[in-house]
């Protein structure tokens, strides 16, 4: 039997309530999400940080962007994710005569038996809780441009007629790195529409050896399903219910009006920033520090969450002028200049 605190008043027990089940639910989840990552890790080698903000991505309930060479699984970390979260999934190769109405559908016109015509809608493989565009940067722009409103709004609009997307969903791309072959840069509006860019090196040696053994004998390795797709929606609610302090509030704000060339007190910004990050940067690092809390078993994100995550958040949401080149200045080389404001 427990003993109540006479001083206690019935506000302070109501007010206490939420609190405690916000820390069950945190705590209860994290141990989901730790069998989550072991069983990706059974599949993928090595990669840990890759993994990590590919799963604050998707806890966040936003898109990614993996950036890398061929041959770094990253195919195959999507296909993984896919399975252990379980998620209905599809795959587009994106290819130079891919079109839109390949991603997202189109209507055809069909006769019935007693003669009288009509259009019918045909689901492209949008129509999917994960969406993998592999390559997707091997398209022309007008077709890497079919997946802008799905990506922001969740439905599709076909001949005047708006169809609604599953929920949850996401988009998870690779691209390749626009120096390849047949590559085309993808517009600025779209790449804002990802919330991390996640860029895929190579693993380090320990990681290349376990795989190169583990993937040439007669036995593959496959991910368990570990959480299904009314799980993760209802981890998706209970990270943006994590409080999050003002000094973390505020460092996001200072990092990323900082990177404005136009309102900057940078120097290095203003000279070699051609535009900066806008208010959606704000918002996914505001949404990928809580993630990234709660992936950790902490009720509260910190300053160090914003350091960890800004390049994934702001990488992809800032360009540089002609002087930044000839300069030899890079976009890593900025934000480390907006990461120091706030340490």
């Amino acid at each position: 039997m427990s003993i109540t605190d006479p001083t206690q008043t019935a506000s302070d027990a109501t007010a206490d309530a939420p609190g405690e089940a916000l820390l069950a639910e945190t705590e209860a989840l994290t141990e989901t999400l730790a069998k989550v990552r072991a069983s990706i890790g059974s599949v993928i080698f090595g990669q840990q940080q890759v993994v990590e903000e590919t799963l604050i991505t998707v806890l966040a309930g936003g898109h990614a962007l993996l950036i890398g060479v061929p041959g770094l699984a990253k195919t195959k970390l999507v296909e993984t994710l896919g399975q252990v979260l379980g998620m209905s999934d599809k795959r587009v190769q994106f290819t130079p005569d891919l079109m839109p109405a390949d991603i997202i559908g189109s209507e055809v016109l069909e006769e019935s038996d007693s003669g009288h015509r009509s259009f019918r809608f045909i689901p492209g493989p949008v129509f999917c809780q994960l969406l993998m565009a592999d390559e997707i940067n091997r398209a022309s722009p007008r077709t890497q441009s079919a997946l802008l409103q799905a990506m922001q709004e969740k439905h599709v609009s076909v001949a005047g007629q708006r169809h609604e997307l599953p929920n949850p969903f996401h988009v998870l791309a690779t691209q390749n790195p626009l120096e390849q072959e047949g590559t085309y840069p993808l517009p600025e509006a779209q790449l804002d529409r990802f919330l991390l860019q996640i860029d895929v090196s190579y693993p380090d040696l320990v990681s290349e050896r376990s795989m190169l053994i583990a993937t040439t004998g007669t036995d593959e390795a496959t991910a368990d399903e570990v959480m299904t797709s009314d799980t993760l929606l209802g981890a998706q609610r209970l990270v943006r219910r994590l409080p999050v302090g003002e000094s973390v509030v505020d460092a996001i704000l200072d990092m990323v009006r900082a990177g404005r060339p136009e309102e900057s007190d940078l120097q290095a910004v203003r000279d070699h920033v051609a535009w900066g990050p806008g208010p959606r940067a704000s918002q996914a690092l505001m949404l990928a520090v809580r993630a990234r809390a709660l992936l950790d078993g902490r009720l509260a994100p910190s300053v160090d969450d914003v350091v960890a995550l800004a390049k994934p958040a702001l990488r992809h949401r800032m360009a540089l002028n002609f002087a930044a080149r000839a300069d030899g200045v890079t976009i890593e080389n900025v934000i480390d200049g907006l990461i120091a404001r706030i340490q």
